[in-house]
């Protein structure tokens, strides 16, 4: 039963299925317009680790994650660098799955994108006019956030008590709104943008409209889980859940939002503030592995501070982790299919799952891989027959995180066959013969290790 902190309710409680046995999950995607930061690589990892855990406990998963190719910013950038917009969003998006790709992050099941869904949105605006909660200016169309009951759940304040504006990307239109909260689901195109036909006139939509359409059109009403990061808490999530409210739809049952990345003082990283570093940057100078372990060392809910200093030490400890996934593997091929097919230890599989269900305790959960890899090695040496339990155990925890591991290269047959004579020599007490062998293994680049288990030979 896994329980998941709901920000609506401000409480960790159980994810309650729409159908048992499927999970229907809508993450906010990338704006394309520039590449990728490490808060983008930080959601994305954390609902792929999430992810990985639903269908490793047996569960289906429909993960839809937008695309917004259609954005003032965007327009901005083509209008700077006099070029079509639609080829900053296509080579945007490149790099982005080129990112996601490299952090082994799984693609979506279904990867929507906002300029197909503009007919579907200019149905929904006009739904929301009709009923009145939604109104026309000069410049666009705006939803009338007082007519909409709850507003401001996701941050627990009333209306009166929000920030006028509804945030950044809502400057747009300031004037002529009837209420500060209020914000654009359609805005009229200036001469030369970007446009779309609607019963208005000429324009596109608002950011905040293109999700709850396709949310509400792939996977349904009452859909089981939305989330995204904390930024997007207010006003993006709050603006989606707002027009749902006011169609009378059921939106998402439960949000799930993770903490911001900041830097060495503690800030959120942003462009704004610009210190935002370039995830295809870090992938590219270092083991694309390390940020996810960084993050299963931190709760999903928390800041994280990420420096050269953690990402050396995840890149350190993937060595070693790397180390061992070679050294057990040389030891199942030496020891046979017996050991080959081993299950994994009950005990280590039931603790994660316990860590993993309360609220993705990922931190408890990869302290506890890092002590089976311990107990793993000390089995092994020991020639304990729990080793190959725990070797499958590690295996399994590491396939529900999306934490792989290296083995380096297949031990050569004939390689394995100087390790088994350095091993029947040393039965033999013929140390001298044990010691050529063991010469003529590291001599050909190979890392001998002897231990009560018998001979391991690694890269």
């Amino acid at each position: 039963m896994l329980n998941l902190y709901d920000t609506a309710t401000s409480e960790v409680r159980e994810l309650r299925l729409r159908t048992p046995g499927r999970v229907g999950i809508y993450l906010c995607g990338p704006t394309v317009y520039g590449p990728p930061h490490l808060g983008h690589g930080r959601a994305t990892l954390v609902y792929d680790i999430l992810r990985r855990y639903l269908e490793w406990t047996g569960l289906e998963v429909r993960l839809v994650s937008n695309i917004t190719d259609i954005d003032d910013k965007i327009i901005d950038r083509a209008n700077r660098e006099n070029r079509p917009w639609q080829d900053i969003t296509h080579r945007c998006e490149k790099v982005w799955f080129e990112a996601m790709e490299a952090l082994n992050v799984g693609r979506p099941t279904d990867v929507p994108h906002a300029t197909e869904y503009v007919d579907a949105m200019v149905a929904m605006i006009t739904e929301l006019v009709t009923l009145d909660k939604a109104y026309v200016t000069e410049d666009g169309v705006y939803l009338d956030v007082p007519a909409v009951d709850g507003y401001g759940l996701l941050v627990n304040q009333s209306l009166d008590d929000l920030l006028s504006g509804g945030g950044d990307r809502e400057v747009f239109g300031a004037g002529n709104k009837r209420h500060p909260a209020d914000f654009a689901l359609w805005k009229f195109s200036k001469p030369g943008e970007p446009s779309w036909p609607s019963p208005w006139g000429d324009g596109r939509p608002g950011w905040h409209s293109e999700c709850v359409v396709m949310s509400l059109e792939l996977l349904g009403e009452g859909f089981d889980l939305h989330c995204g990061g904390m930024d997007l808490r207010f006003p993006h999530h709050e603006n989606e859940r707002a027009q749902a409210v006011a169609l009378g739809k059921e939106f998402a049952r439960h949000w799930m939002h993770n903490g911001f990345v900041v830097d060495a003082e503690g800030e959120k990283m942003s462009k704004s503030l610009g210190n935002v570093a370039n995830l295809l940057d870090l992938v590219a100078t270092y083991d694309p592995r390390a940020y996810r372990l960084v993050l299963l060392q931190t709760h999903y809910r928390s800041p994280v501070r990420i420096g050269q200093d953690n990402i050396d030490a995840a890149v350190a400890a993937l060595q070693g982790l790397d180390s061992f996934a070679s050294r057990s593997a040389a030891v199942t091929a030496s020891a046979g299919a017996s050991t080959a097919a081993s299950k994994p230890d009950p005990e280590v599989l039931a603790r994660f799952r316990a860590f993993m269900d309360d609220d993705l305790d990922t931190p408890s959960a990869t302290a506890l891989l890092f002590d089976t890899v311990r107990r793993a090695n000390a089995a092994i040496d020991a020639d304990d027959p729990a080793a190959g339990p725990l070797v499958a155990a590690i295996a399994d925890v590491c396939r529900a995180v999306g934490l792989v591991l290296s083995a380096g290269d297949d031990v050569p047959s004939d390689i394995l066959d100087v390790a088994g004579r350095l091993d029947a020599a040393r039965a033999a007490k013929d140390f001298a013969l044990a010691d050529s062998l063991r010469a003529e293994l590291q001599s050909a680049g190979w890392i001998v290790e002897t231990g009560k288990g018998g001979t391991t030979v690694r890269r």
